[in-house]
């Protein structure tokens, strides 16, 4: 189901809890939300629906990729400034990103995955990732 878009930045602000088999249904409704915009937004984060769970969805391609309770577990050294907009909030900001992170995350299954992504990618999943942490650009 398409949810509305949290812009509460105090709700936002608040760290998201650890995603458990009983939160599948928001996973679902991050993906559908997340389709729904896909024509200027690339990911989402629960929080960003109004659930305050470490849940994000990123496209790719066309196809949403769900990550349950991901974690960045390494990155390169290599760093660069981004330009990125939030469908919570107004406007542009920058943000440091690494270009390359290892990741590890449960899928909609609950099993255990770790994947390295770079470029684009990579910068889309840091962002969600710090929505679960409730850090804004």
């Amino acid at each position: 189901m398409v949810k509305p878009i949290v812009k509460d930045v105090m709700f936002l602000m608040q760290p998201s809890q650890p995603a458990q088999a009983a939160d599948i249904p928001t996973a679902k409704d991050l993906m559908d939300t997340l389709l729904a915009h896909k024509g200027h937004c690339v990911g989402l984060a629960a929080n960003m629906i109004g659930v305050r769970k470490n849940i994000i969805v990123v496209l790719i391609g066309e196809m949403p990729f769900v990550m349950l309770n991901p974690c960045i577990t390494a990155h390169s050294a290599e760093s660069y400034e981004a330009e990125e907009g939030c469908l919570s909030l107004t406007g542009t900001r920058t943000a440091n990103r690494y270009q390359r992170i290892e990741v590890t995350y449960q899928n909609m299954m609950m099993q255990k995955c770790k994947g390295t992504y770079q470029g684009f990618m990579a910068q889309i999943i840091q962002h969600e990732i710090d929505h679960c942490h409730g850090i804004l650009i």
